[in-house]
């Protein structure tokens, strides 16, 4: 299961690489014209006009986040790396984004769409789980596909040309299941929602823990659904926006019978801290030839997390490669979540918890205690820094800058300079290419994948002129090549077909 989670967060690497310049750019777009996200502030003027166009700029890829997963998933999983399979995850998300839009559903099957939950719920298909699902599809098709034989009269549509067409057919399937799966567990979740409000701190360090776990699958829509707007009679956001406090009226006449600003505080010293605390501890954990690499892709995610909020672009970068740590790290979500609000620290987000909200709602009358953000935010900062610390090197966790490549692999020299050779020389040594099940190479190994470990010789695969043979798993192979492992990969592929 790890591997298979680790494999996904590699994938992830491509698109996810993008988004913190993004993120930045919507941040500093915030500060100039919040207006634009719905925060008081002024509609025009050159500030308004650069800041309208910066975020518009960063926006064009935070908000189409979803279709960069679906292209970049498919492009990563697949076994060449083939960008028809990234043509594929593209055909895989466009059906289902399509069939189950809310105008699709409407008429299709319109009993759903009488529900307020299934409204939403249609409304929210285009998130990163519909992306990372269809880049799936179509990396499976692709790796499955991509050598159809069809008779003389169709061989037009045989081979490549049959990938995309196979993934819209799988992907008709996957949307008629998820018609009714999808609104199923968005109710659940709302359910949820609706059962821990009435907990109190520990109902909104549950509900931090659960939107932070949720991210990945979009589902925390349904969540946020629950708590900031007033879908069941609770809107945190819309009554701190509002201008409201406890004991107000809401717009539609719904009494504000809560703490306002408890459901979004909570998120302030975590993002704009605590994630800048667990990012040093990746980049002090990660190897030494891989750390300005990870400085970039990191400490880049970090600065935008602090300025607008933006959270994906760091916890993307590690939530597949390191699954247990994201799961930790929802958990520091819950505890400062609950001590901020026990503490009576109140804010609200527009956007989301960064500095531009964290000074913008400051001024509004549900805010409460703002200098404490400034204790909250340092202890966040010490808490992540040392637990991210502590379990990367405990339990060796594959944060990036930590991928299993060795820095000294980078300086091996082939005993054997003839590619063909050496490929067919490993081939021999794993039992013949029926006894491959997957190619894959890294930037220094072949990493392989066997149905019989009994028929590997790993005297013979050596004798090529590898540098080594690790056995990782039961059927797991990586063959150390060194950096030229691109070349022995070509070969490989050629006679594994």
């Amino acid at each position: 299961m790890m591997k298979t989670l680790q494999k996904l967060g590699k994938a992830l690497m491509l698109p996810v690489a993008v988004l913190p310049i993004c993120g930045i750019l919507m941040g500093l777009g915030y500060a100039l014209a919040p207006a634009v996200m719905g925060a008081p502030g002024a509609t025009e003027g050159f500030a308004y006009v650069l800041g309208f166009f910066l975020i518009k700029a960063g926006g064009a890829l935070i908000d189409n986040m979803a279709i960069l997963f679906a292209i970049g998933v498919a492009v990563g999983l697949a076994e060449e790396s083939d960008g028809t399979a990234g043509l594929a995850g593209l055909v895989s998300w466009l059906m289902i984004t399509n069939l189950l839009s809310t105008g699709v559903v409407s008429v299709i099957a319109p009993g759903m769409m009488a529900s307020e939950v299934n409204a939403v719920a249609f409304s929210k298909i285009a998130n990163p789980f519909t992306g990372i699902l269809s880049g799936i599809i179509g990396a499976t098709c692709y790796n499955k596909f991509k050598n159809t034989k069809l008779p003389d009269v169709l061989a037009f549509f045989g081979g490549k040309h049959s990938v995309a067409i196979v993934t819209g057919l799988v992907s008709i399937v996957v949307s008629a299941i998820l018609l009714f799966v999808w609104p199923v567990v968005f109710g659940v979740l709302v359910a949820i929602g609706n059962g821990i409000k009435g907990l109190g701190v520990v109902g909104v360090g549950l509900y931090a823990f659960l939107n932070r776990l949720l991210i990945p699958t979009g589902l925390h829509h349904a969540l946020n659904n629950v708590f900031w707007f007033d879908t069941i009679g609770l809107g945190d956001l819309t009554a701190y926006w509002g201008a409201l406090t406890e004991g107000g009226v809401m717009p539609n006449g719904n009494p504000v019978n809560w703490s306002v600003g408890m459901y979004m505080a909570g998120f302030f010293p975590c993002m704009m801290f605590g994630i800048p605390g667990a990012a040093l501890a990746m980049i002090q954990t990660a190897k030494t030839k891989k750390r300005k690499a990870t400085i970039g892709l990191i400490g880049s995610a970090a600065l935008c997390a602090f300025l607008c909020g933006v959270t994906e672009p760091f916890e993307f970068a590690f939530m597949f490669l390191a699954f247990p740590l994201y799961v930790v790290y929802a958990l520091l979500y819950a505890i400062f979540a609950a001590v901020t609000v026990a503490l009576g620290y109140r804010a609200g987000f527009c956007f989301s918890a960064g500095l531009t909200d964290a000074i913008f709602s400051s001024f509004l009358p549900a805010a409460s205690k703002s200098w404490l953000l400034i204790p909250l935010g340092i202890a966040a900062f010490v808490v992540f820094y040392l637990v991210f610390l502590f379990a990367i090197k405990k339990f060796d966790l594959k944060t990036p800058g930590r991928e299993d490549d060795q820095d000294g692999e980078m300086k091996i020299e082939l005993a054997n300079n003839d590619y063909t050779a050496m490929a067919e020389i490993i081939m021999e040594g794993l039992g013949g290419k029926d006894n491959v099940v997957s190619i894959d190479h890294c930037i220094t190994r072949l990493r392989l994948e066997v149905k019989d470990r009994l028929l590997v010789d790993e005297k013979k695969i050596k004798s090529s002129g590898a540098a080594g043979v690790i056995r990782p798993g039961k059927t797991s192979v990586q063959v150390i090549i060194g950096p030229k492992v691109q070349f022995v990969f070509d070969e490989f592929k050629k006679l594994a077909k």
